[in-house]
């Protein structure tokens, strides 16, 4: 969940690999450092806090060459502190590392390296690397760092430089994802493609135990054995637009009004109105292996949990097969049933996410088909699942899921269309679906547009300390998603539950202080959530309702509203979602949060 950026070529790169932090800086944001071969010695400068205090240091203490790595850190290992803070350096100042991930036996190397007389500065378990580097070194880079990994376990993605060897970088990846970039006599390595679109957008992706040797002429793919290996250069699809706030004042208010363009490439080419279905091509299952499903598990985590627990129910309704969802980080860890007749479905942002692969490899081990929905081209479950569903979302840059969430609730209605179409679903009810999904793009500007309107909710609210989000049905995961949203970069604590569920406990907190939100469509248990607010009413308690269509029920119980298209049942979720997602960000900005970069958080979790 860290950033790595790395440079060699003709140009000074310490403002190439600030640049590329820069663009990092959402998968980590409590430390930063580089390291550059200055005329022939290797100098680092690093810093606590965000990128413009590293900026301050190499101001005072400038450093330049053409061989350099970078680092921005999600702490793991030891506090956020300029000792802690990336990049590493052995005892002898000679090799520097920098590291996403988790060196598991870093305690035992420690111990071994410091009777052989190493000096450690850090808390860090990276700091083994640079050490063990030193000490395998024997007038190679690269036979260093293959040594080195041969001993570590754990996860990793690393960037390495010697003063020893000064005319090269190094990189290798287990667990934790790294590209080459190739560009005009140049190159580039990242954690990400972000950090080098400016430069390039011809990109290696590195597979599992690949290593990477760089330098001024070019570039080799080995494998642990140093045995050379042939990856493609593939292309960006994107440009560096995508990556910008374009006149927005977050990357998360850009990404919520995205999401009438994201929702509709989801769907672009996939939707087949008169036919009631679905077109995915990349399933990589024919129409008997579909028939051949007998269950269904869906593994995800956060956000992408909530979408699972939507898709479940979509499933279950449609195509009628039994769905069960887990949380990734639990699932390989408690001998789950699956069997070649099982279909696992996992869902990850990034295409990273540490727990979520480690589900699939575990699902894949037990003989179950594999299916990804990530919304990254490239990235490791894309590259590992036996078929999937790229979101086409673009960029997500906040570190709170807006555009993904909606785009991963479309691409499992799109899969629950389609399943269900093969087995007994009618073309009518189909078309009913299809033709709603067309809809929902202009729906989602037509909330957006009341943006102004939910603004001034949020100005009664920024203030408070507790939020209850209630919904049922479809809209129970939409007020677990409403609830995570405000918690994650506000700061206010906020719970979602089934409505009917608040008197089983919840209902002793309301009074006047206890705002809830309500997703009250007019759907088939709207009754049942109007006798809910009526009991949070009678308490008291302050109510904002989701609603979709003037109804005399609602007199009198609503504090506030909040109107949304109506649509049908199973995609309510995605336009509920919109508001809630602005109201979570006005709310987070009135009290001065930072909302793309949430204290504690980084965008991909590429660490248990």
């Amino acid at each position: 969940m860290c950033g790595i950026v790395g440079y060699i070529g003709p140009k000074d790169a310490t403002p190439i690999l600030i640049g590329g932090l820069k663009r990092l800086e959402y998968r980590g944001y409590d430390s930063a450092g580089v390291a550059l071969i200055d005329r022939g010695a290797l100098e680092t400068r690093r810093a606590e806090g965000k990128i413009a205090r590293l900026e301050g240091v190499l101001a005072e203490q400038p450093v330049k060459g053409h061989v350099g790595i970078g680092h921005t850190r999600w702490a793991t290992h030891g506090p956020p502190s300029d000792r802690n803070a990336h990049p590493h350096l052995s005892t002898d100042n000679t090799v520097a590392v920098v590291h996403n991930g988790i060196i598991e036996n870093a305690d035992a190397l420690r111990k071994e390296l410091h009777r052989k007389g190493h000096t450690f500065r850090s808390d860090t378990d990276t700091e083994v690397l640079s050490h063990l580097i030193q000490e395998l070194f024997e007038g190679s880079l690269e036979e260093a760092v293959i040594g080195a990994l041969r001993v570590v376990e754990g996860t990793y993605g690393i960037a390495v430089v010697s003063s020893k060897d000064p005319g090269k970088i190094v990189g290798a990846r287990k667990g934790s994802p790294l590209l080459v970039g190739v560009g005009d006599g140049q190159y580039f390595l990242a954690s990400d493609a972000s950090a080098i679109l400016a430069h390039t957008r011809e990109v290696i992706y590195l597979n599992e135990g690949d290593l990477a040797v760089i330098t001024a002429d070019g570039y080799r793919i080995l494998d642990i054995n140093a045995s050379p290996i042939r990856r493609s250069v593939e292309t960006i699809a994107w440009d560096l637009d995508a990556i910008e706030r374009g006149g927005y004042e977050h990357f998360m208010l850009k990404e919520i009004f995205e999401q009438p363009q994201t929702v509709a490439n989801t769907m672009r080419g996939r939707l087949r109105l008169e036919e009631g279905t679905s077109k995915l091509g990349g399933l990589n299952l024919s129409h008997d292996e579909l028939m051949a499903i007998d269950n269904i598990v869906i593994t995800a985590c956060g956000t992408s949990w909530h979408s699972a627990l939507i898709g479940e129910l979509m499933i279950e309704d449609m195509a009628r097969i039994p769905v069960e969802v887990e949380y990734a980080s639990e699932f390989r860890y408690r001998n789950p049933i699956v069997t070649p007749a099982t279909l696992c479905i996992v869902i990850s942002q990034s295409g990273e996410t540490a727990d979520t692969l480690a589900a699939m490899r575990e699902a894949k081990r037990h003989g179950a088909r594999t299916l990804g929905l990530v919304n990254v081209v490239g990235s490791t479950i894309a590259r590992e699942d036996d078929g999937g569903i790229y979101l086409h979302a673009g960029p997500e840059i906040g570190v709170a899921s807006t555009k993904a969430f909606t785009s991963q609730v479309v691409a499992l209605a799109l899969f629950a269309l389609k399943l269900a179409r093969k087995r007994n679903l009618s073309v009518t009810r189909g078309r009913e679906v299809t033709q709603a999904l067309d809809l929902l793009p202009n729906q989602i500007q037509a909330i957006l547009d009341q943006a102004d309107a939910i603004e001034a909710i949020a100005e009664s609210y920024k203030d408070v300390h507790n939020f209850l989000y209630l919904g049922r049905g479809y809209n129970f995961p939409a007020a677990l998603e409403g609830a995570l949203k405000l918690k994650e970069i506000s700061y206010i604590h906020a719970e979602g539950y089934p409505a009917a569920e608040m008197k089983h406990g919840p209902i002793a907190l309301i009074d006047e202080k206890m705002p809830v939100v309500f997703i009250a469509p007019h759907d088939s248990v709207f009754e049942k959530v109007v006798s809910n607010i009526q009991e949070v009413k009678a308490r008291g308690g302050k109510t904002i309702v989701i609603t979709s269509r003037d109804e005399p029920a609602l007199a009198g119980l609503m504090d506030h509203e909040i109107r949304i298209p109506e649509t049908v049942d199973m995609l309510t979720p995605v336009l509920a979602s919109i508001p809630l997602q602005l109201l979570a960000y006005y709310i987070a900005v009135k009290r001065g949060a930072n909302v793309d970069q949430p204290r504690n958080l980084a965008k991909s979790v590429t660490v248990e």
